[in-house]
């Protein structure tokens, strides 16, 4: 049986199964966007390995995480540039 756990993507609460990557629960919040580029284009999860950094997300307060890479924590706070 897998556990729940509850966390909140750019302030809206989420419940995710335990072992959900952040991208993943981003996606599930109806995000489509996770940044944007230098010159203001809207970025999103590209390899899906932590190689191309298009995926990186403010995650309780720590800069420049890479979603694709981290897996959820309950009470885990994430933030897109979105």
């Amino acid at each position: 049986m897998t556990a729940n756990i509850t966390v909140r993507v750019n302030g809206k609460q989420l419940t995710v199964a335990s072992g959900t990557i952040v991208a993943a629960a981003i996606a599930m919040a109806g995000i489509k966007s996770f940044g944007r580029s230098v010159s203001g284009e809207l970025r999103g999860p590209l390899c899906g390995m932590g190689t191309c950094m298009e995926c990186r997300v403010t995650i309780n307060g720590q800069l420049h995480c890479r979603s694709c890479q981290t897996l959820c924590a309950d009470a885990m706070e994430i933030r897109t540039d979105e």
